[in-house]
């Protein structure tokens, strides 16, 4: 018969701990990929509402006598913005690995692209208000609030590589934090692959 010893020693020895340890995803995983689901049914609404309110105002879009969407702007900003995720991969495998000066040099990178779209989406509006404004009509209330919507992402994304980029410069950042690395990506790819939806919809759909 086994002893209260042995049967401690049997509970928690390392094949029956290995037995609970959690298999698969973590929460923090989860829960990242819950929540971009989540942002992306918004702008999926806010991209669908985009074009029944363009094909049920009429032929003429932009509507009002404001002229179809300049390229040159938000096409610089899509070779800085997109791209950005290449930077953002190489952070998170370095992050994987250990590699400090990769995780560093990566989300330095990308905080750099980011902030350098946000500046020319600063200056895109400077040159939109002279013509329209959110209240002159459906046209530009959607402008606004989907371009908007998306820079308060992509603002948000750069605050979560800022304090990513501070804890590892601030040391005590290992491979075992490599998960909030992880997260910080996937929402980073995530406002990547939002914008090419905006391009298309916003800037190319009225010249199609």
């Amino acid at each position: 018969m086994t002893g209260q010893g042995g049967v401690v020693a049997a509970a928690t020895g390392a094949e029956a701990l290995s037995t609970e340890l959690p298999v698969g995803r973590s929460t923090g995983w989860w829960g990242m990929v819950m929540f971009v689901a989540t942002e992306a049914t918004l702008f999926a609404c806010l991209l669908g509402s985009y074009f029944y309110l363009r094909f049920q105002y009429g032929p003429q879009w932009p509507p009002n006598g404001i002229g179809a969407p300049e390229l040159v702007t938000p096409l610089v900003m899509s070779a800085v913005l997109l791209p950005s995720s290449l930077p953002m991969i190489w952070a998170e495998r370095g992050s994987r690995h250990g590699q400090l000066w990769r995780l560093r040099s990566g989300l330095a990178a990308t905080m750099v692209l980011g902030l350098t779209f946000l500046a020319l989406q600063a200056i895109e509006y400077v040159e939109k208000l002279r013509h329209f404004t959110m209240t002159t009509d459906v046209y530009g209330s959607l402008f606004y609030l989907i371009t908007g919507f998306h820079g308060l992402h992509v603002l948000v994304g750069l605050t979560m590589i800022g304090w990513l980029l501070a804890t590892s410069v601030g040391g005590g950042f290992g491979a075992h934090h490599h998960e909030r690395v992880r997260n910080g990506a996937i929402y980073w790819h995530f406002v990547d692959a939002v914008w090419a939806a905006i391009l298309f919809t916003i800037y190319l759909s009225p010249r199609l």
